[in-house]
Order: C-alpha cells, then sequence, then structure tokens
C-alpha cells in the first residue's frame, strides 16, 4: 500500500473520529469521576478530542476485571493455539485498519505519516504476529534428576499486568508489550501517555472484536499522578512494564517498594554514543546512518545517536556529509508525506528542547525553531564529555560531536554516561570491531550501521537505561511469566523418597 498525497492525508484527518472512553472489561466507558482532559493536534494546537481522565477508581475496577478474567482461566489457561488464532485476527483486523491508525498516530502524537505508515504501523503488526506464531513453540524444561524423581521447569503468566507507555512510539511500545504479554496468558491494565491516548483506545477495541475476552486488555487513559502511579502502588497488579523517562523510571521502583514488591522492569532514557574511526570506510553512508540515527521520529527517540564521538582525522570530511545527508530531512507538516521531521509532541516538550539549543554554543547546522512546535535538525560542537549537552538526555533532533584522538580515548567517553541503552561503532578493522562491542555498555551496540536490531533481537539497557528485563524476541516472555519447578518423586522406597 502506497504512501497518498498531503491533500488525500488531510481529507482522512478531516473526517476521522476518536473514541476517547476508557475501555475496560471489553467496552468504553467514561472516567467515574465523568472528568476529561483535552488531547492537541502538536503540529497545529488544534483539540483533536476529550478523552477520558481517569483516577484510581478506574484503576480498581480495571485491575478488578482483568483480576477476575486471569483466575477464570478465559485466556491464562486456554490452549496456547487458540490464544495463536486470536491474535493472529487481530494482527489481520491491524493490517486492515493500518491506515486510519497511521493518521491518528500522526494527528496525536506529531510523528509523520511518512513514519507511521512505513515504520510504526507495519512494525507494531509484525511484533503482534511474530509474538502470536511463537506462543506454541515456547517449549518448558525438564532437569536433570535421578531415577527416582522428575523435575520439570514450567512457565505460568505472571498475573495482571500494568503495561506503562510512552508519548514517542504509541502503537510500536503497546505492541512491544502487549505482543509478550498477551501471548503468556496474561491480563493488562495499559496506561497511555497523556498526550498519545487515542490509538491505544482504538486497539483495545479492535482486539475485543478480534476474539480477546473482555477484561483481558483494558486501558485507562489519564495522568502519571492519577493512573500510573494508583497502577504502580496496587496491590493486586503482578508486575508493571514501563518505558519512558529515567526520572519516571525510578519512582515505579519505590511504589513497588512500598505496596506488594511487585516485579517492575524499566526501558529507560539513553544517551547513545556512535564512535566513527579514521578507518571507517565509506564515510558517506556512514553519515547517512548517523543523520538517520539521529534525526528519526525528530529525535524523540531512547535509543536515537545523541553523541558523534569521531576521530579528529575524518571530523571535517565526515561532518560535511552529515551537513549534506541533513538536507534530505525536510521539516514541516507531519501529514505531508515529504516531510521527514514533524511536531515535537507538546509545547511543553518543545521548550525543554528549545532550552538546550538557547544555551549550546553555537549550532554547525540548524539550531533554530519554528512555530513554537518544530526544531530545526541541529549539529553542534562541544569541547568535551563534561558539557551540559553531552550529558543530558535532550531527546529532539540534536546531535552533539565530539572529537577524539585514539580508539581507547572513544570507548572511554562513549561509556562515560549514566545510560547504556544503544551505541553504534563504525571502523573497518574487525578486531577493532568485535573488541569494542564487547567493550561498549550497552544493551544493543551495532557495527557499522545504525539500528537496534530487529524483533528477534533483545532490546533493553545497562545502568539506568533500564532494569528488570528485556523487550522484543523470546526474552520477552521471560517477564510476563513465572518459574515453577514441579518435582515429581518416582520412588517405591520410603526410605529414599526424601529427594
Amino acid at each position: 500500500m502506497g504512501l497518498l498525497t498531503r491533500e488525500e492525508y488531510g481529507a482522512l484527518a478531516a473526517e476521522m473520529t476518536f473514541a476517547t472512553q476508557a475501555f475496560i472489561d471489553g467496552g468504553y466507558r467514561p472516567a467515574a469521576s465523568g472528568q476529561t482532559f483535552a488531547t492537541l493536534n502538536p503540529a497545529t494546537g488544534a483539540e483533536l478530542a476529550q478523552v477520558a481522565a481517569c483516577g484510581s477508581d478506574d484503576v480498581d475496577f480495571a485491575v478488578s476485571k482483568a483480576r477476575e478474567a486471569f483466575e477464570d482461566g478465559r485466556w491464562s489457561r486456554i490452549h496456547p493455539s487458540a490464544r495463536k488464532d486470536i491474535l493472529i485476527r487481530f494482527a489481520k483486523l491491524l493490517t486492515r485498519n493500518a491506515r486510519e491508525l497511521a493518521v491518528m498516530e500522526s494527528l496525536d502524537s506529531g510523528k509523520t505519516i511518512y513514519d507511521c505508515e512505513t515504520v510504526d504501523i507495519p512494525e507494531m503488526i509484525d511484533c503482534i504476529k511474530w509474538h502470536a506464531e511463537a506462543i506454541d513453540k515456547m517449549y518448558d524444561q525438564v532437569a536433570p534428576a535421578s531415577d527416582d524423581h522428575l523435575a520439570m521447569v514450567v512457565r505460568e503468566p505472571i498475573g495482571v499486568v500494568g503495561l506503562v507507555l510512552p508519548w514517542n512510539f504509541p502503537l510500536l511500545m503497546l505492541a512491544w508489550k502487549i505482543g509478550p504479554a498477551l501471548a503468556a496468558g496474561c491480563s493488562v491494565v495499559v496506561k497511555p501517555a497523556e498526550e498519545t491516548s487515542l490509538t491505544a483506545l482504538r486497539v483495545a477495541e479492535l482486539a475485543h472484536e478480534a476474539g480477546v475476552p473482555r477484561g483481558v486488555l483494558n486501558v485507562v487513559p489519564g495522568s502519571g499522578p492519577d493512573v500510573g502511579e494508583p497502577l504502580g502502588r496496587h496491590m493486586d497488579v503482578d508486575m508493571v512494564s514501563f518505558t519512558g523517562s529515567t526520572a519516571t523510571g525510578k519512582r515505579f521502583l519505590g511504589y513497588a517498594g512500598e505496596s506488594n514488591a511487585k516485579e517492575i522492569v524499566l526501558e529507560m532514557g539513553g544517551k547513545n554514543p556512535c564512535i566513527v574511526m579514521d578507518d571507517a570506510e565509506n564515510l558517506d553512508r556512514v553519515a547517512a546512518h548517523i543523520v538517520a540515527g539521529a534525526l528519526w521520529n525528530m529525535g524523540e527517540n531512547c535509543s536515537a545517536i545523541s553523541r558523534l564521538i569521531v576521530h579528529r582525522d575524518v571530523k571535517a570530511d565526515l561532518l560535511e556529509r552529515i551537513e549534506a545527508h541533513m538536507r534530505e530531512w525536510p521539516l514541516g507538516d507531519p501529514l505531508d508525506p515529504e516531510v521527514r521531521l514533524g511536531a515535537m509532541v507538546s509545547k511543553a516538550h518543545f521548550e525543554k528542547v528549545a532550552g538546550y539549543l538557547a544555551d549550546a554554543p553555537s549550532a554547525r547546522v540548524g539550531g533554530g525553531t519554528k512555530d513554537g512546535v518544530f526544531v530545526e535538525a541541529t549539529v553542534v560542537e562541544v569541547p568535551s564529555n563534561t558539557h551540559r549537552m553531552a550529558r543530558e538526555e535532550i531527546f529532539g533532533p540534536v546531535l552533539v560531536v565530539i572529537d577524539v584522538a585514539s580508539f581507547d580515548e572513544a570507548i572511554t567517553i562513549a561509556n562515560d554516561t549514566d545510560y547504556g541503552l544503544c551505541a553504534s561503532l563504525f571502523t573497518a578493522n574487525a578486531k577493532r570491531a568485535v573488541r569494542g562491542a564487547r567493550m561498549l555498555r550497552a544493551g544493543t551496540v551495532t557495527v557499522n550501521a545504525y539500528g537496534e536490531g530487529d524483533i528477534s533481537t533483545p532490546f533493553g539497557g545497562y545502568k539506568q537505561s533500564g532494569f528488570g528485563g528485556r523487550d522484543n524476541g523470546v526474552h520477552a516472555h521471560d517477564q510476563y511469566t513465572q518459574l515453577k519447578t514441579i518435582w515429581l518423586d518416582l520412588s517405591d522406597d520410603a526410605d529414599e523418597a526424601v529427594g
């Protein structure tokens, strides 16, 4: 399915209607308080809808319905192949409604329709399908034991799960979480980001239409204090998977410790280095990868390349090529399929990013803003890794450049950060590539490319970038399951019955 024109996307947007109420126990319902909040189109400031502003009463109700569904086994105890069939139907419904979801995602988040159509929606659907197909292919284990015993190690769904989503990839992060959680047999309560709630509500409706039983997938929109914190503190929630800022993620560890010691999985921030050595081949290709890594999703990406650590012998040549490739990323209306840089997700986030630019050294490229919501692709050289822009997560289309004289210096600077999500290394030396990949303290290291792996590879970080588990791949299923040992005594002799 090819891209439409700007006018065609505009017509679809003008006709679009939105689900705005919480989705709990298989249907939409208003917040118990009756209150709502406005969700805006970041690119225009226009109000899209008034969404249910839920609170702790709504969280209690959603958790109770999720618990009821989990305990009666309507999802948790059906045959794995039955769960697979339902999730495959769900993926097909998502495919049929892909364009609607793409336009809705662009309107609600400021993301470009180009990214929504070519990356976010296709990868969301692939994620659901991948985990669906894995359901009846995950085997348990038999541990070694004596002839008089049988030791089985089995996975069981962990129970009721809270899924707290970020605003930068609303649909894709929803899929990363509900894919393995539903595949494992859990019941879930989703808290979408306040800025981007619309697509999660629509997806819940499609899941129910596909056959996911009522109470299994619930979506409760609202603020962090009103929904996120009650979910994190809830005594009947078995685990929480959170993606978002490091500061907020740490709060969930506190909520767990102050409530029922629920399991917590955190995927948080990054200040990701990209090392380019003096022997890197094809600097034009290297520049294209760096620009994509820095600018994808307007830099509102925890795995974005935010620090370019470049050998000074190739710095000038590389920066010229980066500047040229940045011209291929025009800024403007997110519904224009020619545009590659859309709006910041909110006025508040725009002001945060603009504040960094105001305090920055003179930008080599860009550095400007437009209409109070758009930020130009920007390259800033800083004197050292101690500079604020090299330490803090900006979360905008800003690339910070630091030059180095050696491989060892580059690795030292790359690892000198509170974060450890992703890293990239460009070199033609195979031994240096392997050594560097092993030395870099990050959950994903790419060599001679920018990327995050794919659905089959685990995604998560070291240090303050993550805690407790990984998204993607079979490893994602681990966080939504408990391991149980079942020990069978097969002995006929009472004297030998003690294992």
